[in-house]
């Protein structure tokens, strides 16, 4: 019995190097060699479940946290997504970056009828992957755009892959004229929230991931944030002192938002007494 077990262990793990070397446990069919897979124009992709939907996972960014959560089926970063569903009430919510889409189907799942989910994505991989995203899961309250949020409508650079040439997925950023680098960047689209939404949409809450980018998107929605008060909620990296700085005390804290708690690594912000 020993034996057998052994041989049938030895004979699945060279199974599974024969498939690794073959591609079909990287995404890339059997009969076909790396140099022409990794030549193809294709988007080259993954597709992952978790208890939300189905997502399409670019596979440049297979090693970054979202990806390798999903490709688990779990779900990337579930009490941001639960609070947000517990708190759209009938409004619409605004959802940057999008990445893959790793939000969408909850997200879309939790709205009202008739609200909308406005997500914005600049990397144009990632992008792809979200449209397909939105496919498997034929969501029909989502507005996806192509762009980034900044403080006014425009074009500026995105670094979407770093010194190595490895892809930075959800962790691409917004970078100056003078870090600007061709074999890093790419051109992306900008636009404001109040561009975006108009002045009719009734937006309750504006989830930002935009990589230190937070000012300048936020100055693009300063007319949206009064007119409908949303719930802001605030990616916060270690490094950065956004939050402590005087231009969010003049133009956010000053409209009486306060902090009010943390979910992963954001920070929430809710007006105080009545809108």
């Amino acid at each position: 019995m020993r034996t057998g077990l052994k041989r049938y262990f030895s004979q699945l793990l060279f199974m599974l190097s024969e498939r690794t070397k073959a591609g079909a446990i990287t995404g890339r069919p059997a009969h076909m060699s790396r140099v022409q897979y990794e030549s193809l124009a294709a988007l080259k992709c993954r597709i992952g479940y978790n208890m939300y939907g189905a997502y399409c996972l670019p596979e440049s960014s297979l090693h970054r946290s979202a990806a390798r959560r999903v490709l688990r089926s779990k779900v990337y970063e579930p009490q941001t997504i639960e609070f947000m569903r517990d708190n759209s009430r009938d409004g619409d919510i605004v959802h940057a970056g999008t990445y893959f889409g790793d939000f969408l189907p909850a997200l879309s799942q939790g709205l009202a009828p008739g609200a909308t989910l406005w997500a914005f994505e600049p990397n144009s991989e990632n992008y792809s992957c979200a449209q397909i995203t939105l496919l498997l899961n034929k969501l029909g309250n989502v507005r996806l755009t192509n762009a980034g949020l900044g403080a006014q409508d425009g074009m500026l650079a995105m670094r979407v892959n770093d010194d190595s040439g490895r892809a930075l997925g959800g962790k691409s950023r917004i970078v100056s004229d003078q870090e600007r680098n061709a074999e890093c960047d790419e051109d992306v689209r900008i636009v404001t929230v109040d561009s975006a939404v108009g002045d009719e949409a009734i937006i309750s809450i504006i989830q930002l991931d935009v990589e230190d980018h937070e000012q300048a998107a936020l100055t693009g929605a300063l007319r949206t944030i009064g007119r409908c008060s949303p719930i802001l909620i605030l990616e916060q990296r270690a490094d950065s002192q956004f939050l402590d700085s005087e231009w969010f005390a003049d133009n956010i804290l000053c409209l009486g938002y306060e902090q009010t708690q943390t979910l992963h690594g954001n920070v929430v912000y809710q007006k105080s007494g009545p809108s």
